[in-house]
């Protein structure tokens, strides 16, 4: 992980009020909505904090399923015909401006896939709705598929990580 930051599930006592990622509605969800979400059972989220305590960056982990239908015919041919399958959906990822450009995005990426392929829970793929093109590309660029209908709708067959993190 670039620099000395440690991921951490959020503590709910932590000072939120002074992350901006510049997404207001990313930046509004951490700091007024996650407590909830979390007290709820709706969400996991894990923050990435520097050498002061400071929240670098978030991201929010929930079960899900994915359609079989949504996924690469050679991937849904080798599956059980189930209507969807297991997965872990990413609904947010943002790092505080002041932190940028420094890998932390990818960094908490590569935490999230790690958690998510070393759960005890099976999951077939991890998915992440993109909030923009943008976004769509980072994913991409990490390996994400999209699906054929919906651009913005991508994921990455956990069987992919794991051989990744087996390798490391």
């Amino acid at each position: 992980m670039p620099g000395p930051f440690s991921v951490v599930p959020l503590d709910l006592d932590a000072d939120r009020s002074g992350f901006a990622c510049g997404v207001e509605p990313l930046d509004r969800y951490f700091k007024t909505q996650v407590s909830q979400d979390i007290k709820r059972r709706v969400t996991a989220c894990f923050t990435a904090l520097d050498a002061r305590g400071r929240v670098a960056g978030y991201y929010t982990l929930a079960s899900a399923s994915i359609l079989l239908t949504d996924l690469a015919e050679s991937l849904s041919k080798k599956l059980p015909r189930y209507p969807n399958v297991p997965a872990v959906r990413m609904g947010r990822l943002a790092v505080d401006q002041d932190f940028k450009g420094k890998g932390l995005g990818a960094a908490l990426l590569a935490d999230a896939l790690r958690r998510a392929v070393t759960a005890e829970i099976a999951a077939y793929a991890f998915m992440v709705d993109a909030k923009d093109q943008s976004a769509a590309e980072f994913y991409a660029h990490h390996g994400f598929l999209a699906t054929a209908d919906n651009p913005l709708f991508l994921y990455l067959p956990l069987a992919t990580v794991k051989d990744l993190v087996k390798r490391s």
